[in-house]
């Protein structure tokens, strides 16, 4: 297989710009991989697909508002983008027009609070000590949320909210887990209330995760590294789901890469850089809830290989066909 063996087309006016509301009203598509048959859903209707005694399985990583619009003294606009927190309020940051900043020169955001660059990296990116009162909650305040780049359009106020599940606890990713959002408190109450047991991972989602496959042989891709942790309880039940003949039920790309990263260590913490694509071995993850991916993405191949790429692509094909809204503010595909 070959990269462009995981190509589709889609309109552009299948990529939706903003979510719906409530967020568990989306569509939902069902794809059996034993049947090999495909339903159409609404997403609260999830609970007829969860049975008594499955693990549900969340991310509740929290999205920082990552990106910082400033200028230079000069009065240059400068656009600077958190990664991670590397130090004491020093971060490795990404920065589009570095070329304008020499190391040691400021990036003002707001009249309290300034970047310094401390030094420069290869392909934008760079370290910056960053300067005020209370830095994290200036960035909270100055910071706008890091849509992905195929949203095409500014965040707004109300996307600090939708951007974000509604169990976000642990800050640190610059991108939202998506398949998360289609869930309400709510919608939560019933999953529990059917007697299956939520659970979660954490695992901090990069800016990593829109970095395209550029080589037809994409055993040659390098993933990005990013952050997990798992509570020891999630192991435990993981294991007690799996002794009992029930489904662990991942919520989206990043438990699965989480919990397989698992699978594969034996670690509960650590940096994963776990690309999943055909052919490979699950171990934890018996059922995925995940929104509709990118043509040729290291996402799309992860859901191939785990209900096959035949089966995927022709779900994709009647997606199009029925006008599912795609990626991040999109809807969702659960795999039986």
């Amino acid at each position: 297989m070959k990269l462009s063996d995981f190509d589709y087309h889609l309109p552009e006016e299948l990529i939706a710009k903003y979510p719906v509301e409530p967020r568990d009203s989306c569509r939902l598509m069902v794809v059996d991989r034993k049947k090999g048959s495909i339903t159409h859903r609404i997403f609260r209707d999830i609970v007829d697909y969860l049975e008594e005694g499955d693990t549900l399985i969340l991310n509740d990583t929290k999205v920082i508002p990552a990106r910082l619009k400033g200028k230079k003294e000069t009065g240059a606009k400068i656009e600077v983008f958190l990664l991670k927190e590397v130090g004491d309020n020093i971060w490795e940051t990404l920065i589009g027009n570095i070329k304008r900043l020499k190391e040691g020169q400021k990036v003002i955001f707001a009249p309290d609070f300034y970047g310094i660059l401390l030094e420069k990296g290869e392909g934008g990116k760079a370290k910056v000590k960053l300067v005020g009162e209370n830095v994290k909650e200036l960035i909270n305040r100055y910071g706008h949320i890091p849509l992905p780049p195929y949203i095409k359009r500014e965040d707004t106020q109300s996307d600090r909210q939708m951007y974000q599940t509604v169990f976000a606890r642990k800050e640190g990713a610059v991108a939202s887990p998506t398949a998360g959002l289609h869930f309400t408190q709510e919608l939560l109450k019933r999953i529990k209330d059917k007697g299956v047991n939520i659970s979660f991972i954490t695992l901090h989602v990069g800016i990593g995760t829109f970095k395209p496959i550029t080589q037809e042989d994409f055993t040659k891709h390098r993933i990005h590294e990013e952050f997990y942790s798992i509570p020891e309880e999630t192991i435990q039940l993981i294991n007690k789901t799996k002794e009992k003949g029930k489904s662990v039920v991942a919520v989206g790309t990043t438990v699965v890469r989480t919990l397989e990263t698992y699978g594969k260590t034996g670690k509960r913490e650590g940096y994963s850089n776990l690309f999943i694509y055909p052919p490979f071995q699950f171990k934890v993850v018996d059922k995925l809830i995940t929104n509709f991916h990118l043509p040729k993405s290291s996402l799309l191949l992860l859901v191939s290989a785990f209900a096959g790429k035949d089966l995927i692509l022709s779900a994709y094909r009647e997606a199009v066909e029925k006008k599912y809204r795609f990626f991040s503010y999109g809807d969702a595909m659960l795999i039986l």
